[in-house]
């Protein structure tokens, strides 16, 4: 193997390992599992989520806000789409689209939908191996809050399904367990 061929496999390396931090997140939001979530910040890492004229705070901290947020929603999903990566030693620029969809419960048990779409601008950095958020800008591209949501009840088509859960319960947990190690670029 050259030395342009080694440099070239790390540079997939990284990028796959900075693709899971990212999948990490979304799982961790979607099943409600905060370790999960956090372990895609580095404990000194910061979040800007969406809050305009509000200094960055600490990213495990708001993973420890979020979360009875997300709990008192029956469901949300996050969805990564376009991911820009750009790489530069034992750091990383990522631009990430998403979009999120939240079954919101007011206080009277009305159910709405909202969905949200925009980017995660993160700084990335590797630390022994792994790559983490150093620091976590969301911009907020578009949303749409709906009055209702669909009735669950029904199912998909009028018919039964097999409805994601949160925590352990999830149908995903059979797949892959409790598992919440981080892939180290290179192994």
């Amino acid at each position: 193997m050259t030395d342009g061929d080694a440099q070239t496999l790390q540079e997939l390396l990284d990028r796959e390992a900075i693709r899971d931090c990212l999948t990490r997140y979304c799982r961790g939001a979607d099943r409600c599992e905060p370790d999960l979530m956090k372990s895609a910040y580095w404990p000194d890492g910061t979040d800007s989520h969406a809050m305009p004229g509000r200094a960055p705070q600490n990213g495990h901290h708001f993973v420890d806000r979020a979360m009875p947020k997300l709990r008192r929603m029956d469901q949300t999903q996050h969805v990564l789409t376009n991911i820009h990566i750009r790489i530069d030693g034992a750091a990383a620029q990522v631009e990430s689209y998403y979009h999120a969809y939240h079954r919101l419960n007011d206080d009277q048990g009305v159910k709405r939908d909202a969905i949200t779409a925009g980017r995660y601008l993160d700084r990335m950095e590797k630390r022994h191996g792994e790559w983490r958020i150093r620091e976590r800008v969301v911009v907020v591209d578009w949303f749409r809050e709906f009055a209702d949501s669909a009735d669950w009840e029904r199912g998909i088509f009028g018919g039964p399904c097999v409805m994601g859960a949160r925590g352990a319960s999830d149908a995903g947990y059979a797949l892959f367990g409790h598992d919440t190690t981080p892939l180290k670029a290179g192994e």
